[in-house]
């Protein structure tokens, strides 16, 4: 701590003539320096040549040239003590390329600083009670040395002597990382590195070159520099680093007569995240507390695959996928050979009565005979595709809408041609006196499971907001799909109905608040927290917002809706299926139809090994008119279906250039491609 020096007392002149004077007074403070000023009050001249004899502590002799025969002079004491030395100098902030001093300091005092004996640089007096001094543009890893001396009247205390050290960019090394080490070559001081995982530690001594052996496979070692000196200890850098991931093997075993390939791996030594598996082109992904195997289905019997195997730890890949060929069960191939010529005319037979005598019931198509199908109805101008969708235009529309066309509620509206029908329509409570209508423009929509599955609804328009939140809190709903974007082609398809930023919004007595977003080159997924103002219960709602889906139209391929499908679908199924989940685009059936439609048929295809697309959008149009909106959004539904079938199709860009050759030049896949 600096302090001014005290005052001195009890001065007295030892001995004293017209020449020479002794002075005599206490110690002060172990203060071994002090400074005379000469005052002649009485005569003028000056004294001049005027030497010290002796000086100690305590007293000092001095002599001067007499002045014009003056015999008596005036002397005035003052004690200029040499300002202290700084008590300490502390490093903050210390990083790559700078670091920070700070010391107590005194308002009156100004200060030298020098860094590594250079010329010393005068800092100007500061108004507060601590120096902070940045010093940058350093090098990496560079042992700096300084020195603060305090300046007071001109005079210097001692030098405040000390070090401090650079810190590394460990981020920037080049580390060669493999299953079971780590190295590299470090530029920067350091006297040891460290590599931890869980309870298991690693040293390497700091001579620029890191190495550390016998490390565990797929783990995450975080990587530690020290540098000690002068029983100085400074952490130079930390850095994770992942380990490359152990290596699977894996083969086949028959399943589901050879219409699905079952794929099991070993579990080797090492930590892995995940094991992506490669059949015929498409990846497929099991997460670690998964099984150690994975079922697909949608191949042919006594057919060879090849298949191939990583596995992830993070982000980070084995060296490389163990591939190896898959047969499928060819049993039932040849047992079929030896009853074929049996069962043929049987076949046929039965093949004429379903044709013949269609039940009222549209049954579901096998995954064996779609392909065939899928074939058929492409032909002659895609007459069998525009035959189905035209069946659609009578279906449910003799059922009754009284509660849409209410004067009250056709403002309710988006479009007066899409009005939910009084049977399945979702309603608003009413015990809200302030409320005077249970309107909203959305319907129960039936699914795989049960008949209301989802709410299918229009895009909310401003005045309907408050409205669509209530039914999202009524409704007990966690997920909402929304397959449109607020405007397209500049025009308003969807009132915006969440906030614009973290900010909290109210929305009649609900509040909204979103709490993450994170946007993909597809969709964007949101996760709002909503609280009621009454009770202060507080819900959390998914908001899974697909933004590359034209309007009237479909998607550019099948593989990215069926991939945000499958985002939607193990939403539903974690959080259970309670609730139902509200779909909606700016009308609320064509969009919105084909992607419940997508979900449904996806789950009918893995459960049942069969699908049926005109029944389900039969039973859709049922629940709400207009469903699956156009013929190309039909016909992309069964795409979807067949490219599910067959992984070993190229991929969708490339089935989309090739259009003709696949529906026979089909004019529903025409209006696909232009859309």
């Amino acid at each position: 701590m600096e302090f001014s020096p005290g005052n001195v007392h009890n001065v007295t002149v030892v001995t004293q003539n017209e020449t020479s004077i002794t002075l005599m007074w206490d110690k002060v403070n172990n203060i071994p320096t002090y400074y005379l000023q000469y005052v002649n009050e009485e005569a003028p001249g000056n004294v001049h040549n005027v030497t010290v004899v002796t000086q100690n502590e305590t007293s000092i002799t001095l002599m001067w040239d007499k002045v014009n025969n003056i015999s008596t002079y005036y002397l005035q004491y003052v004690n200029e003590e040499v300002p202290s030395m700084v008590t300490v100098v502390n490093v903050t902030e210390r990083s790559v390329t700078s670091f920070n001093l700070t010391w107590q300091t005194n308002k009156d005092w100004d200060y030298f600083l020098q860094i590594n004996g250079a010329h010393s640089q005068l800092l100007p007096k500061r108004a507060m009670d601590v120096v902070s001094y940045p010093i940058t543009s350093l090098q990496p890893g560079t042992e700096y040395s300084f020195s603060v001396i305090t300046v007071f009247s001109e005079l210097n205390s001692t030098a405040y002597k000390g070090f401090t050290v650079t810190a590394i960019d460990c981020t920037n090394v080049p580390w060669r990382v493999t299953n079971s080490s780590i190295q590299g070559t470090i530029e920067g001081l350091f006297s040891n590195a460290t590599a931890t995982y869980k309870s298991e530690t690693h040293v390497s001594p700091g001579r620029g070159n890191v190495s550390f052996a016998r490390l565990y496979p797929g783990a995450t070692y975080e990587v530690s520099l020290v540098y000690e000196a002068k029983s100085m200890h400074f952490l130079q850098c930390s850095h994770s680093l992942t380990i490359i991931p152990p290596y699977l093997t894996a083969h086949c075993e028959y399943w589901d007569a050879g219409y699905s390939v079952f794929i099991v791996w070993n579990k080797p030594a090492g930590v892995w995240t995940s094991v992506e598996v490669n059949v015929t082109g498409r990846n497929y992904k099991v997460h670690e507390n998964e099984e150690q195997h994975l079922k697909i289905p949608g191949f042919q019997p006594a057919k060879t695959y090849k298949v191939s195997l990583v596995s992830l730890s993070g982000t980070v890949r084995s060296y490389e996928p163990f591939v190896f060929s898959c047969l499928t069960d060819p049993r039932g191939v040849i047992a079929g050979s030896v009853f074929g010529v049996l069962l043929f005319g049987l076949l046929v037979c039965l093949a004429l009565f379903i044709f013949f005598k269609r039940p009222a019931i549209i049954r579901a198509i096998s995954v064996a005979k779609f392909p065939d199908h899928f074939y058929q109805l492409g032909v002659d101008d895609s007459r069998g595709f525009s035959q189905e969708y035209e069946s659609f235009i009578p279906v449910g529309t003799e059922q009754t809408r009284e509660a849409a066309l209410l004067v009250q509620s056709k403002a309710r509206n988006r479009f007066n041609n899409v009005l939910p029908y009084d049977w399945c329509r979702v309603k608003l409570s009413t015990s809200n006196p302030k409320e005077t209508s249970d309107y909203i423009n959305a319907s129960y929509m039936p699914g795989f499971n049960s008949n209301k599955e989802y709410i299918a609804t229009q895009g909310p328009l401003p005045s309907t907001v408050n409205d669509f939140w209530r039914m999202i809190w009524e409704q007990r709903v966690k997920g909402i799909v929304m397959v449109t974007n607020c405007t397209e082609g500049g025009r308003t398809k969807c009132e915006r109905y969440w906030p614009a930023d973290r900010k909290p919004c109210s929305y009649g007595e609900l509040v909204v608040t979103t709490i993450s977003e994170q946007q993909e080159p597809n969709w964007t997924l949101r996760e709002f927290r909503v609280k009621h103002g009454n009770n202060s219960e507080e819900r959390t709602v998914r908001h899974f917002h697909f933004t590359a889906w034209p309007d009237h139209g479909v998607p550019q391929g099948t593989e990215v809706l069926i991939q945000f499908r499958g985002l939607v679908r193990r939403h539903i199924e974690s959080d259970g299926a309670e609730a139902p989940t509200v779909v909606h685009c700016s009308a609320g059936v064509g969009r919105t139809g084909t992607i419940i439609a997508l979900d449904v048929l996806l789950q009918q295809l893995e459960k049942e090994r069969a699908v049926g697309i005109q029944g389900f959008v039969h039973k859709m149009r049922l629940s709400r008119p207009h469903m699956v909106q156009t013929e190309s959004q039909y016909v992309f539904l069964h795409q979807c279906i067949m490219d599910r079938l067959q992984p070993d199709e190229k991929n969708e860009e490339n089935i989309y250039e090739n259009a003709d050759m696949i529906y026979v030049n089909a004019t529903a896949l025409q209006v696909l491609t232009k859309a």
